[in-house]
């Protein structure tokens, strides 16, 4: 009898450690890069697969608006760029696999084919607009983030450990 209750406790440890620690939740992380123990910041994903960065171009003063959806396994696809200036830093022609249009005042370069794993965002220490949108929610990434800090973007699943461990975004 005791070796059966025993067993069972064993049994119960070890299927409370898989679920804390199978990666089951899809998510954009940003993990903080330069640094010897990152932290982890994150917004849980649903089915909804576009998302979009809206960022006021430092130069310009104006915003840009960068659309994204994720695809197959954990990787990013460029799907848009809308702005207004074609000045500094700013795509004034398209590229292969790209189109460059212009309607109201506005430019919008859209993207064929620009599958990428992940991308490093800097959080600039400037009172400039930063936020990443999705499902109709705007997380403002310089509240979220330290300013003068690089993360790295990517989608990954976690698990219930990982998500205690990092932050989650509001």
């Amino acid at each position: 009898m005791r070796q059966r209750t025993l067993m069972i406790a064993v049994l119960c440890c070890f299927c409370l450690g898989i679920a804390l620690l199978l990666p089951l939740q899809k998510v954009f992380i940003f993990t903080e890069t330069r640094t010897e123990q990152p932290k982890q910041y994150y917004i849980p994903l649903t089915t909804e697969k576009k998302f979009q960065i809206r960022y006021t171009h430092s130069i310009h003063q104006t915003d840009v608006l960068e659309t994204y959806q994720y695809v197959e396994g954990h990787r990013l696809q460029m799907l848009e760029m809308e702005y207004e200036d074609l000045a500094i830093g700013m795509p004034s022609y398209a590229e292969e696999n790209q189109t460059l249009t212009q309607q109201d005042g506005k430019y919008f370069l859209h993207f064929y084919d620009k599958v990428i794993d992940n991308f490093t965002i800097y959080i600039g220490d400037l009172d400039l607009e930063l936020v990443l949108i999705y499902q109709d929610v705007e997380y403002n990434l310089k509240e979220n983030l330290q300013r003068g800090k690089s993360y790295l973007f990517q989608i990954k699943r976690l698990s219930f450990y990982e998500q205690w461990k990092g932050v989650r975004m509001k």
